[in-house]
């Protein structure tokens, strides 16, 4: 018998796959506990109108992924930190900051998890901030670190 998975079962396949499965095991389990549909005309149909439609969805956010990555780049944000004597800093820049400033300096909303920072920024100038905005799009974000006066 023909199913089409309506979630992930281990050792069969992932949701949306159509899987081939003895007769007993479909009637017994996959359609039992809602793991899956029977594949006939009109679920395989809804199906590809589904497929279609997330895909759509995904090209989407992808787009706007673009979208905010160049507003990204094109933007810079200005952070300044308290230091002391010589030029030392006190303290750190961290991607909660960055994300805050962000939203404040340039009007754009990202999440702090977003921001790809190996360390926090501990020195004055200029520093460029990867940003993965989507799996396929990341954005070079300019970060100039001032003096506090």
């Amino acid at each position: 018998m023909k199913v089409i998975l309506t979630e992930d079962v281990k050792s069969l396949g992932k949701k949306g796959e159509i899987v081939d499965v003895s007769d007993g095991y479909a009637r017994n389990f996959i359609l039992k506990k809602k793991k899956g549909i029977e594949a006939n005309s009109k679920n395989l149909n809804d199906l590809k109108l589904q497929k279609a439609n997330d895909d759509k969805i995904a090209q989407e956010q992808y787009e706007a992924a673009q979208e905010l990555g160049r507003k990204l780049e094109a933007g810079k944000i200005e952070v300044s930190i308290k230091t002391g004597e010589g030029g030392k800093a006190f303290g750190s820049v961290s991607s909660k900051e960055i994300a805050a400033e962000v939203k404040a300096q340039l009007g754009l909303e990202i999440d702090k998890k977003k921001v790809q920072l190996k360390d926090a920024i501990k020195t004055l100038g200029t520093h460029t901030v990867p940003v993965k905005l989507h799996p396929k799009v990341t954005a070079d974000l300019k970060v100039v670190v001032s003096e506090e006066a």
